[in-house]
């Protein structure tokens, strides 16, 4: 068999296509290639590519014909109306009566009337379908996983209906087996892509079985992360106008946001969902109402006994019940414990005292419950919240160890930059603002904004819009966001986009954006 018939300009399509097969990644750009370019070479008027779906049938991907102005499927964004090619009867047996599936079983090209005799043809009054090349695509197990076919070749001098030529089947077979190749490959990136995710959906799986809100919160993220990264893309001023990203770097980002916190695997379930300063492995302020119930006991046994007076009973009374709500408020860790806080605790705890079961007078409050109802913001002492930080080493170790793909391969940057800080008194690294990513910086306010407003968290409820924008324009101040893309965030009402998928009625307040703390108007003309 020679190629002498073909022109040189076919045999440059030919090993063009190649090149261009290896390095395109959009599967109907791969298949619609092919396509034009076997129509081109044969001089047919039509074809049509078929892939072979899971349910075994021969699936439209794309249809074209020259002489009807049809062209359907693929990048066309116009939908192949015609109905699949089922492979197999109700019985199981296969279906032999069209050319397509005929060849599919058959395993073997259909070439022309020779071989098609009363098989099934697309036919109409307006159009006849004489002459056919139907070639089966099959991948590098010699499975089929498509077929490809073309409609009535034509003599380029007369433009006349001519069959298909041996020549022709060798070009056309060649392609489709390309086409097969390069499918095929990436079906297993696709794949290997959605393993990958999956692994990652197993992790934050184990996390969200320890806990149920930071396995919320890694799903997330990502959204919002997303969220401010395409609007930051979109602006066209300031120091971001120069800053693009592909959908390759988008899903690089994605990747990143739903692996930044994969390093809470690794924290203590008591510390990570610690709902008061007093709890361990369950809230201990249950001891100290025990312990109260026998302050009040000992007290009714004086008044009994007549050791104090009802008046004095009574106000001793009134004082213990004020010191045991005191105790309940301070240990949920909602408000900030001032000096005058922290001067009334230490004096309850040495006002009062209570004999144990071995009839000891023991000190009313431990050592280690004061230190934890001293903690002056929320409901981590230094110990647990140093632990809580080395999630993000744990995560920074966890990403780094991995072989990265190229266009993977900021993934550990981007992930484990969301506790740094622009003055650089973050963590882990300590990295100042010219050091990080515009990526990384956008999933810091992420992490932030999604933490401030979450409602499903054990230690605290979730803030309203409002409350949660005047939190976050303070550490804009304090320059620990990023302050260009926090004034996006404001300016393109990302919260407002966030807020309606992901908070509660209640939660979404008005917003009077100009008394957010480091509010800056937008410049002129946005």
């Amino acid at each position: 068999m020679t190629l002498k018939s073909l022109h040189d300009v076919d045999i440059k399509k030919i090993l063009n296509v190649g090149i261009e097969l290896s390095s395109e990644s959009n599967h109907s750009k791969i298949l619609e290639t092919i396509l034009e370019l076997a129509k081109s070479i044969t001089h047919a008027d039509g074809g049509s590519i078929y892939t072979v779906s899971k349910e075994k049938t021969l699936q439209f991907e794309l249809m074209q014909n020259n002489y009807l102005n049809i062209k359907a499927g693929g990048t066309s964004g116009k939908e192949v109306r015609n109905q699949d090619l089922p492979l197999f009867n109700v019985d199981g047996t296969p279906v032999l009566n069209h050319v397509a599936t005929s060849s599919y079983h058959q395993n073997k090209i259909i070439s022309n009337m020779r071989e098609i005799g009363s098989l099934e043809k697309s036919s109409s009054d307006v159009y006849q379908s004489v002459s056919f090349l139907t070639v089966p695509m099959r991948n590098y197990d010699a499975e089929i996983i498509g077929i490809l076919q073309l409609i009535n070749a034509r003599n380029p001098e007369n433009q006349q209906i001519i069959g298909f030529t041996q020549e022709h089947e060798f070009i056309v077979e060649s392609l489709a087996s390309q086409a097969a190749v390069a499918i095929t490959t990436r079906s297993l990136i696709d794949r290997l892509e959605k393993l990958f995710e999956s692994f990652i959906t197993m992790i934050n799986k184990a996390i969200d079985d320890k806990s149920p809100y930071t396995g919320a919160h890694c799903y997330r993220i990502p959204e919002l992360t997303l969220m401010i990264a395409n609007e930051v893309q979109n602006v066209n001023y300031g120091p971001f106008k120069d800053f693009d990203m592909s959908e390759k770097d988008r899903y690089e980002l994605k990747i990143a946001s739903l692996l930044h916190d994969c390093g809470k695997i690794t924290t203590p379930v008591h510390v990570v969902d610690k709902a008061t300063k007093l709890e361990t492995i369950f809230d201990r302020i249950h001891l100290i109402d025990t312990r109260f119930e026998v302050v009040k006991r000992d007290l009714e046994i004086k008044f009994l006994k007549s050791v104090i007076t009802k008046e004095q009973y009574d106000t001793a009374l009134f004082d213990v019940e004020n010191d045991r709500d005191f105790i309940r408020r301070i240990n949920f860790g909602t408000e900030l414990m001032h000096e005058a806080d922290n001067a009334k605790l230490h004096k309850i705890a040495s006002k009062y005292s209570w004999v144990d079961v071995n009839n000891i007078e023991t000190n009313f409050l431990t050592p280690n419950e004061i230190y934890n109802l001293s903690i002056q913001s929320g409901t981590l002492n230094q110990e647990e919240r140093k632990i809580i930080n080395r999630h993000i080493e744990v995560t920074l170790d966890m990403l780094s160890s991995i072989d990265w793909p190229a266009h993977l391969k900021n993934v550990p940057e981007f992930a484990g930059g969301h506790h740094e800080k622009m003055d650089g008194t973050g963590y882990p690294k300590g990295l100042k603002k010219e050091e990080m990513s515009i990526q990384a910086r956008c999933m810091g306010i992420a992490d932030i904004f999604e933490a401030l407003t979450a409602k499903d968290r054990p230690y605290k409820k979730g803030k309203t819009l409002s409350e949660s924008l005047r939190i976050l324009g303070k550490f804009k101040l304090n320059n620990h966001i990023d302050p260009d893309i926090f004034n996006i965030f404001i300016w393109e009402k990302i919260y407002e986009s966030y807020a309606k998928k992901f908070l509660d009625p209640d939660q979404i307040d008005d917003v009077d954006v100009t008394q957010i703390p480091g509010y800056e108007p937008p410049p002129s003309g946005l």
